[in-house]
Order: C-alpha cells, then sequence, then structure tokens
C-alpha cells in the first residue's frame, strides 16, 4: 500500500476514534448579548430552578385535590369458628354453630365540608409558593447574568491589556536594538542595556501571566454557559464600547428598586407565614365532613337470631370532629407561628434596607467613575507627550535611561487605567440595573 494512503487512513481512523480532537474543532464567537442569551437557555442554575417552579405546580394541583371526595372501596372475605361460650369455669361449655363465611363489600365516600378554613389556606399557600418559584426563575436568571457580565467583561479588560502589552513589548524591543546600536559606538553602558532587557523580560512576564488569566477567565465563562469543555470561546468585543448607556436619576431606581425580584419574593414569603399563622389557627375550630356509604354483606347478623343470607346496607350523613385537647395544645402552635411571622417582617426591613444600600452605592459609583473617564483621557494624552519628549531627549543624550522607562511605565499605567476605567463605567451600569432589578429589560 501507497505509504501516503496508509498516513490518510491513519489520520481517518484516530479521528473517527476520538470524537473528542472533532470536537475541539468547534468555535464559538459570541457577543455579550448572545452570552446572556446562552446562560438564560443552558445554565444549570437556571434549569434547576425550572424543575422547582414545575414541581411548585405539581404541590399546588395537589393542595387543590383536597376538595375532592375520598372515595374508597373495602372488600373482605373470611372464615370463622363456632361459637364456644362457658358457663361455669372450663368445665360446662357450649358450643353454638355459626356461619362459617364472612364476605362484604363496600364502597365509601368523604367529602371534608370545613376544616377551619386550613384547605383553602393550605391552597392559598400552594399558590404563593408557585409564584414565589416563578420569582426565583427570575432572581436566578439575574444572578447568572450579572455574573456572566462581570466574566465576560473582565475578560474584555485583560485582552485590552493583552493588547497593550503586546505594543509595548514590540517598542521594547525597538528600544533595546537602539540601545545596543548605542552601545556599539559607546554612548551608553553595559548597564543601561541590561536594564533595558529587565524591563522587556518584566513586560514578556507580565503578558503571559496576562494570557494565562484570559484563558482560566474563558474557562469560568464556558462553564457557565454550560458550553462543551472542548469548545472553543471567542468573544465578540467589537460593539461592546460603542453603545451609549442612558441613566435615569435616582428616584426612577429607587421605585425600581422596591419592586425586584427579592422583594417580591419577601413579599411572598410574608403571605406565606400569614396563611401559615391562619392554619395554625384553625385547629380551634371543628372539622365537620358530609359521608356516605354503600355495601353488600354476609351472613346477616343485623337480626336474631342471624340468616345466612346477603344483605345490603347504604348510611350517609355529617360528621363533626372537635379537639378538646387542641384548645390548650394549640396556644403554643400560634406563639410561634407569631413569632416566625415577625421574624419574616423584619427579614423584608432588613432587605429593604440592603437593597437601597447597595442601589445607593452602585449608583454612586457609576457617577464617580463616569468622572474618572475625562481625567483618564487626559492622562494618556500627557503621559503620550510626556514619553515623546523624554525619548526624544534620551536620543539626544539629554535624559537618563532612568526617565526614559519612568516615561514608558507612566504612558502604560495611563492606557491601562484609561481602558480599565471605560470598562468598569460599563460594569457599574449593569450592577446599577441589577441593583435596581432592571437587568433583563436591558
Amino acid at each position: 500500500m501507497d505509504k501516503g494512503l496508509l498516513t490518510v487512513s491513519l489520520l481517518l481512523l484516530i479521528t473517527v476514534a476520538n470524537p473528542l480532537t472533532a470536537k475541539a474543532q468547534q468555535k464559538q464567537k459570541v457577543s455579550l448579548a448572545q452570552a446572556l442569551e446562552l446562560a438564560a437557555k443552558n445554565n444549570l442554575e437556571i434549569a434547576k430552578a425550572k424543575v422547582q417552579y414545575n414541581r411548585s405546580e405539581e404541590e399546588y394541583k395537589e393542595e387543590k385535590e383536597q376538595r375532592i371526595p375520598d372515595v374508597s372501596f373495602h372488600g373482605s372475605y373470611g372464615r370463622m369458628s363456632d361459637l364456644t361460650e362457658y358457663k361455669s369455669g372450663l368445665k360446662d361449655r357450649q358450643v353454638t354453630a355459626m356461619f362459617p363465611d364472612l364476605a362484604d363489600a363496600t364502597l365509601t365516600a368523604t367529602l371534608p365540608l370545613y376544616n377551619g378554613n386550613r384547605i383553602n389556606n393550605s391552597i392559598k399557600k400552594a399558590k404563593e409558593s408557585e409564584a414565589l418559584a416563578e420569582i426565583t426563575i427570575e432572581k436566578k436568571t439575574n444572578d447568572i447574568q450579572i455574573e456572566v457580565i462581570a466574566d465576560y467583561l473582565g475578560i474584555y479588560k485583560l485582552m485590552k491589556v493583552q493588547q497593550i502589552l503586546i505594543a509595548n513589548c514590540r517598542e521594547e524591543e525597538d528600544r533595546l536594538k537602539e540601545v545596543k546600536a548605542f552601545k556599539k559606538h559607546g554612548t551608553v553602558t553595559n548597564n543601561e542595556v541590561l536594564r533595558i532587557e529587565l524591563q522587556l523580560s518584566n513586560r514578556e512576564l507580565q503578558l503571559l501571566s496576562n494570557k494565562r488569566s484570559i484563558s482560566i477567565g474563558l474557562h469560568h465563562l464556558k462553564t457557565i454557559l454550560n458550553l462543551h469543555e472542548h469548545d472553543s470561546l471567542e468573544l465578540d468585543t467589537l460593539n461592546v464600547l460603542k453603545e451609549r448607556k442612558v441613566v435615569a436619576d435616582y428616584e426612577f431606581y429607587q421605585n425600581a428598586a422596591l419592586h425586584k425580584d427579592e422583594m417580591r419574593m419577601a413579599k411572598g414569603n410574608e403571605n406565606i407565614s400569614m396563611l401559615e399563622q391562619k392554619m395554625v389557627k384553625g385547629n380551634y375550630y371543628p372539622k365537620i365532613n358530609f359521608y356516605s356509604s354503600f355495601g353488600y354483606n354476609y351472613p346477616n347478623y343485623l337480626f336474631f337470631p342471624p340468616n345466612p343470607n346477603i344483605y345490603s346496607l347504604g348510611k350517609v350523613g355529617v360528621e363533626a370532629i372537635f379537639s378538646l385537647s387542641g384548645l390548650c395544645k394549640n396556644k403554643t402552635k400560634m406563639a410561634i407561628a407569631r413569632q416566625k411571622h415577625e421574624e419574616v417582617l423584619l427579614d423584608t426591613a432588613l432587605l429593604s434596607e440592603k437593597v437601597s444600600n447597595q442601589l445607593f452605592a452602585q449608583y454612586t459609583r457609576y457617577q464617580e467613575v463616569l468622572d474618572k473617564i475625562p481625567v483618564n483621557q487626559k492622562a494618556v494624552r500627557q503621559a503620550t507627550e510626556n514619553y515623546r519628549i523624554v525619548r526624544l531627549k534620551y536620543q539626544n543624550q539629554l535624559a537618563l535611561m532612568t526617565d526614559m522607562l519612568d516615561a514608558d511605565t507612566a504612558l502604560l499605567d495611563a492606557q491601562y487605567d484609561r481602558i480599565s476605567t471605560q470598562i468598569d463605567a460599563l460594569m457599574h451600569y449593569y450592577e446599577l440595573q441589577y441593583a435596581a432589578g432592571l437587568l433583563q429589560s436591558k
């Protein structure tokens, strides 16, 4: 067989035998909006919240089924011995023949008419739990989306830093060539060459560390999006910073925060706690049930003497059950239920304060970072001009190498601060929307 054909056959066999190789070739390039859509669709925590909501729907149906009459069927067959009666100790006995066969087939139905309103309250509680589970999906989606945004923008910031470091490394390499040329002419010392080489090595180490941080960030983002580990994920960041974000006044966000998912969940817990208190209170009231039964029995022991005949008998009526001991025991249960309700009310008040503090902090931080943007842009212009002047002086032997390196570092820091502030402003904007409960509307 031709060696080339054999090589191709082996490669095809390896590809078929190892599907992970083909899987590794898949690439996904996603924008921020697409990443949020993937998270809402694929994230396991959101999927779990949806399953819990489906379960709460079934639990609500189960509670409503308490209103349906309980219908049961009872059937039995047995054999009975003769009756032995002892009149004087165990000596004088008399045996009476009995009908040996016993059988019955009975249909019974019970319908609750009144139960201290506990059935209605339990149904309302299940409905509140269902609504709470639905809000939980919204909250979990918001939590995952803000995490996706933080990861996405964090990776984007590292990518911008990577670009700055690459450009700086190239400039350091050019500077190293220039300094080595100066050394040949005896205008600089070997120490200056070593300092440039050290600066370049530091930048290369920063570049390597930053590259690893990008890989870690992308892996974590893939985990949140529930993508295959062997997929290659790329970020489409072309329009990330181009869209202008409009921010309303503080009062708008303050009013919105009162209706965010956490606050609505707190109100739902208050309603559930109140219904639980009413259900405990229902123990003070009697249970009233409607009941009926109809059955066939054999033999007939209702008559005397009994006769070996099948008979049918039906009953219908109303029964009332009232627990006298419950009047005392239920006092403790009521006290516990009231304390739980007060605790839930305090939880809501504490949450309201927490939400208000978070909102104010996010709004203030966003305004602060907006104020930093023009300052950082000005700093970049100043650092660029300073670097140009110092570089020109150094080339003319009018500045020291330390001045050159300081100017280079100052320019690098200014460039990082500018891009970092722009991305932080976008992140604070989304955090403000999250704090106000408006993230999914964006």
